[in-house]
This record gives C-alpha cells, structure tokens and sequence, in this order.
C-alpha cells in the first residue's frame, strides 16, 4: 500500500458493521466498522479492507479520509484507518480501537 493514501478521500463499503461478529471466527466482535474500498485491490487479490474510526453506529457505507495505514509485518495485507474529516487519532488510540483484531498480528501504524 501507497503511503500516498494518506489525506485521500474514499469511500469504505461496510460488510461488518460495529458489534458484529466476524464470519469465520465468530469470538471476534468488531468495535468499529469495518469494510473495503471498491476498485483499489490489495496484494491478496480482494478490494483493500479499512477500519472505520469516529463513527459510534453502525454504517453500511462511509465516506471519510484516510489518516493511516495498518502495516501488518506477518501478513500480506495492509489495513486502511478512515475518520470523519477533521477528526484525528494517535498511533496508540487506532491501535487500542482496532486491537480487538489486530491483537492476532505484528503490526505497526503508519501515519
């Protein structure tokens, strides 16, 4: 993933809204919303997935900025952090949001 993504307006289509659970493992409960961006694909051949940020409903379609970048060292897909416009977050409040899966990975932002 480019790290020219990062201030670009986009558009996450939601297929696991918050509170829900994941499909294949079904003790992982999504806290935040969580989606792909249709037409940009990521290395595993599937649309590039993103994590909602500041949003505290749940959403089917949201679009916001993209403010990082998940680099996940033990897997070949990178994560996408989307927020409102003129919403921020640290490194350490996107981790401790998306911690609940991530936890399952060596990852580190990248802002």
């Amino acid at each position: 993933m480019d790290k020219n993504i990062i201030g670009k307006t986009v558009t996450v289509i939601v297929d696991r809204p918050l509170k829900t659970c994941h499909p294949n493992y079904p003790e992982i409960v999504y806290k935040v919303n969580y989606g792909y961006i249709k037409g940009i694909f990521a290395p595993d051949g599937e649309e590039q997935d993103a994590y909602i940020l500041g949003v505290n409903m749940p959403v089917r379609r949201f679009t916001g900025k993209v403010i990082a970048i998940v680099r996940r060292i033990n897997d070949i897909e990178d994560k996408l952090i989307v927020v409102p416009d003129n919403v921020t977050f640290s490194k350490q409040e996107i981790m401790e949001q998306i911690s609940f899966q991530e936890k399952y990975f060596v990852s580190e932002i990248e802002m």
